[in-house]
């Protein structure tokens, strides 16, 4: 064994350095050893293996080229009729007239001829056809209620009783007037019982006899008792002038064996 003097000895510092460079040149190697990738032996082809068949190739549609585009139609100019002053016009052939003034007036007359025909009296108390048309399905049964049948007879109904109107002057007296009666059917008439009829007494200021009017005739009453046994009451009377109470012919007094009726 070499002895070695002091002046030969490596110093320790430096050995360490020296190990420290070695294992880092190592790990580079290994490092650069493991980032290589590995070769692999290139596979041999084998006799009796047959190709992969190939896909057909995917047909590849022909550019098409672009259609130019249809020139815009100009609209066809629209036919205009000619109009008066224009060339080519012509008078338009005469239309057959309807002859609406004739028209109207056969109408107008037709409407005058039914207005009159409902209006003119159909009796001797003037009432028209329009108020002798029958209504009494649309009637409400009250009393006041003022009636005529088929006859001449005029009613009132009171107390579910018809009470006949002797004359004109007793319907003037109770201040009716035609418009005030419904003409219904004989049949609608017959379900009511009759009352005491309606009179009026007719007096005038220069005689003190009283006279009932009955079918346009005046009947003398005899006297007061007579008066007030027939039920009238001095509301019934009514004062009239001398001369229009002369000339009401006469009926049969009341009563009728009481004689012959004085005049006024």
């Amino acid at each position: 064994m070499s002895s070695q003097t002091p002046g030969d000895k490596t110093p320790v510092s430096d050995q360490i350095l020296d190990l420290l460079w070695e294992a880092l040149l190592e790990r580079q190697a290994k490092r650069a050893q493991t980032a290589r990738p590995a070769q692999l032996p290139a596979a041999q082809p084998q006799p009796d293996a047959q190709p992969a068949a190939q896909p057909a190739p995917r047909p590849v549609a022909p550019p098409t080229a672009e259609r130019p585009a249809a020139p815009a139609k100009k609209p066809l100019p629209m036919r205009r009729e000619p109009r008066p002053g224009d060339a080519g016009w012509e008078l338009p052939p005469r239309q057959p007239s309807i002859n609406m003034g004739k028209m109207l007036g056969r109408l107008l007359i037709v409407v005058a001829f039914l207005v009159v025909l409902v209006n003119i009296p159909v009796n001797r108390y003037g009432v028209g056809l329009a108020r002798i048309m029958p209504d009494s399905a649309s009637l409400i049964i009250r009393d006041g209620l003022i009636l005529k049948g088929s006859g001449p007879e005029i009613y009132k109904l009171e107390d579910n009783r018809l009470r006949w109107i002797s004359s004109l002057d007793a319907f003037d007296h109770l201040g009716l007037t035609w418009d005030d009666v419904h003409a219904v059917d004989d049949a609608f008439l017959r379900q009511f019982e009759k009352g005491a009829p309606i009179h009026v007494l007719l007096k005038c200021e220069d005689s003190p006899h009283i006279y009932r009017l009955e079918n346009q005739k005046k009947r003398w009453i005899k006297d007061i008792n007579t008066f007030l046994a027939e039920g009238h009451v001095w509301d019934d009377v009514r004062f009239v002038p001398c001369e229009y109470l002369r000339s009401i012919p006469d009926g049969p007094p009341i009563p009728e064996n009481a004689g012959t009726p004085p005049q006024p």
